[in-house]
């Protein structure tokens, strides 16, 4: 997936939730729950024989959400995801929507059961067994082009709607706080990008609690994917050598997730064959989780709980907990306080989303290397009964073939960092010294004198670089805290020696060097770089002031106040480019997208939602 500029605006499309196009290919597709087979069996169940519990030869379990107790409240609904699921702006207006975001969906069960995936993960490292949709719910599949594009689909779901089969010693409940922050930054992520899952609405099931650090108010995020199978649901089928469902699943994502052709021929000519569709599929999920996380480390975000079951097929940015964007450069920054080894930090998170790739390289290598796949014998044992000099061979094909897909991942990570990393630095061609010098020179300036990282970029995009002196420049861009002369002398030296000259040659070619830039180019050049150094970035502490409004505005029963500050937050997440946003109190606007206070950096939170 390539970079997209931010977004300037948003046209609504023109269906309701009852005329949107559905199916349920999913279910259709992949093995049910055995002990609940059929949504009728699962609906006639009494709640508490559905689980939670252990759930074997299965990818999902029929199971419908919790209708709220009381009234429900849509906090907001989000004018990106109503354009890209072409639905009409007077939605929320629709009581129907107000009962499917807020759990109680109608009308749709007859021929689109809800349900709940199964899937395990390696967490920290270690294997976590059967996890799953501990408290999210999936409604059906959306088509919102169905004529223009009917291969376009969307799984719908519910996060924060009860429990299911795998909420194992949980509540199935989502609690305000941390509904809020994926709601938003599923957005942002969007309208910067980068690859991610996406949120509909955010509705406050109002009189209900639940207990994390403290009693909270609960919410239902109603969010989208195109897929929310994770490199954990393949985890799970290997670990209990289910090969018939792992074979089930594999094909699934091959041609309904990726849809990528079954067959494609390698070595054109005479001795023209078939490339292994299976280590075709693998090099994709490598390369578009590849090119995420190099957007990732270009705008400074992170996830904070890089699991195997929080990393997408599809290189979709999922499931957020505690992660934040970067505030002063420091790349061992974790936002999860219970990452003491920081495992997820800044600067780990190429490393372990490669080695998240290679438990998927391990789940998947029996069907990559072998020579035949489709061979029935193989279909229904495997390696299992071959001589141990075969399985060897078949072992060292195998490492080879992850250690491959480890070189293309290292070369689609740097090919889309550097594409990346120029755009945000006005750069239209690239250098070979790029990775070696150039990037790590801005980047050790950074982290030596712990800048603001978002600022700095925002800055070069909004400063006349050509007419501007060196040492204003460099001024503006160190920003209002002290740092050491040493690392002000650096950034002027690779401001005047190595960006200016490298900036000038690549945007103005045909300029000599005695050629002065007019105003009119200046402009044009900082409208470019706007485009790629968003104004506005959800920073933790810009969450923390929203959630405390939108909880003060709850226990209070003041929705209208919590309404208006998101409807606030969420136009500068939809515009976030932008200098300013109408309806917005400037003041308030300024200093979100300001420097971030001492007492608000770095921030972290837990994994509790």
């Amino acid at each position: 997936m390539s970079s997209a500029p931010l977004h300037n605006s948003t046209t609504t499309g023109t269906h309701t939730i009852q005329s949107l196009p559905k199916s349920h290919v999913f279910t259709s597709k992949l093995p049910a729950d055995p002990r609940f087979p059929t949504p009728e069996s699962s609906a006639a169940a009494p709640r508490a024989s559905l689980g939670p519990r252990q759930v074997k030869e299965a990818v999902f379990t029929y199971v419908a959400p919790t209708p709220p107790g009381n009234t429900p409240q849509i906090l907001a609904v989000s004018p990106l995801a109503l354009k890209t699921l072409n639905l009409s702006s007077s939605v929320a207006d629709d009581s129907t929507f107000l009962s499917l975001v807020s759990g109680a969906p109608t009308g749709f069960e007859s021929t689109h059961y809800p349900w709940a995936q199964c899937y395990g993960g390696w967490q920290f490292g270690q294997w976590a067994g059967q996890l799953g949709d501990g408290r999210a719910i999936s409604l059906f599949e959306a088509i919102p082009r169905q004529e223009e594009r009917p291969e376009e689909r969307y799984e719908i779901q519910l996060k924060g709607s009860g429990m299911t089969p795998y909420s194992r010693f949980a509540d199935g409940k989502a609690v305000l706080r941390s509904s809020i922050r994926e709601f938003v930054v599923s957005e942002y992520l969007h309208a910067i990008g980068i690859p991610t899952t996406r949120a509909l609405a955010l509705t406050l099931r109002t009189g209900e609690t639940a207990v994390r650090e403290r009693v909270e108010p609960t919410a239902v995020v109603t969010r989208f994917a195109e897929s929310w199978i994770r490199i954990g649901t393949f985890d799970l089928l290997r670990f209990r050598g289910d090969r018939e469902r792992l074979r089930a699943l594999t094909d699934y994502v091959l041609e309904e997730v990726l849809k990528l052709p079954r067959a494609v021929e390698v070595n054109g000519g005479e001795g023209k064959e078939e490339e292994n569709r299976y280590w075709r599929m693998y090099k994709e999920i490598v390369r578009r989780n590849a090119e995420t996380v190099a957007k990732w480390q270009v705008y400074g975000f992170m996830n904070g709980v890089l699991n195997t079951d929080n990393t997408s097929v599809l290189g979709l940015s999922l499931d957020f907990g505690p992660f934040a964007f970067m505030d002063n450069f420091d790349p061992s920054y974790t936002p999860n306080h219970d990452d003491h080894l920081l495992r997820y930090s800044y600067k780990n998170q190429p490393t372990i989303i490669w080695w998240n790739l290679v438990r998927l390289g391990e789940d998947l290598a029996e069907l990559f290397a072998s020579e035949n796949p489709d061979d029935p014998e193989f279909m229904a044992n495997g390696f299992s009964d071959a001589p141990e000099s075969k399985i060897q061979a078949l072992i060292t094909k195998a490492e080879a073939l992850i250690q491959q897909a480890g070189d293309l991942y290292k070369s689609a990570f740097l090919e889309e960092y550097q594409k990346v990393f120029r755009r945000r630095l006005g750069l239209k061609d690239g250098k070979e010294d790029d990775m070696d010098k150039f990037f790590p020179d801005l980047l050790t300036i950074l982290e030596s004198g712990s800048l603001d990282f978002h600022h700095f970029f925002r800055t070069l995009a909004t400063t006349p670089l050509f007419s501007t002196s060196i040492s204003a420049l460099t001024a503006a861009l160190l920003g209002p805290d002290s740092v050491p002369k040493e690392v002000a002398n650096q950034l002027k030296s690779w401001l005047s020696t190595q960006y200016l000259p490298r900036l000038r040659e690549s945007q103005y070619p045909s300029a000599s060097s005695d050629d002065s830039i007019t105003p009119e180019q200046e402009v044009a050049l900082s409208d470019e770089l706007k485009k790629w150094n968003p104004k506005f970035v959800p920073r933790s502490w810009v969450l923390d002031e929203v959630i405390k409004k939108c909880e003060k505005a709850e226990k209070d029963g003041e929705w209208e106040a919590g309404k208006r500050v998101l409807e606030e937050v969420m136009r500068m997440v939809e515009r976030p480019g932008e200098e300013n946003w109408d309806g917005i109190d400037e003041a308030r606007a300024e200093r979100w997208c300001g420097i971030v206070p001492k007492e608000g950096r770095a921030a972290q939170c837990s994994c509790s939602s």
